[in-house]
């Protein structure tokens, strides 16, 4: 009997450290927004990043923006500038003059992100 629960324990242990990282938590990134407005007008947009850690070891290490893939925004953390929580809210303004793609990624200092967030501004 103490044998098989050894056992159990010991797979337990393998398969836990096998797929540890993929179940490791990365930073998520979302955008709100306007989808339409009118040409010339500044609109502001929402960039969300949570990540389920935010220690001196792992924590959110960079937040970015692009605009019709030019970089509008950047936000760097490091171990002594973290964000300040696991779940924070950027707020950022841009002016719109032509139908806009907005894309945001955000990536923890161990696991990386979970890919960008895309938003899509249309002018009328």
């Amino acid at each position: 009997m103490k044998k098989s629960i050894a056992l159990g324990m010991l797979i337990l242990t393998v398969l836990f450290v096998q797929i540890g990282p993929a179940l490791a938590d990365k930073s998520v990134v979302s955008i709100e927004g306007p989808t339409q407005v009118e040409k010339g007008k500044e609109v502001t947009l929402r960039i969300t990043v949570t990540h389920n850690a935010n220690s001196s070891s792992h924590y959110t290490e960079w937040v970015k923006v692009s605009g019709n893939k030019n970089e509008i925004a950047r936000w760097e953390y490091t171990q002594d500038k973290r964000p300040e929580a696991a779940q924070f809210t950027k707020e950022i303004k841009i002016k719109v003059m032509e139908d806009t793609e907005v894309v945001a990624e955000a990536s923890c200092n161990k696991y990386g992100g979970r890919g960008p967030a895309t938003h899509r501004i249309s002018v009328k």
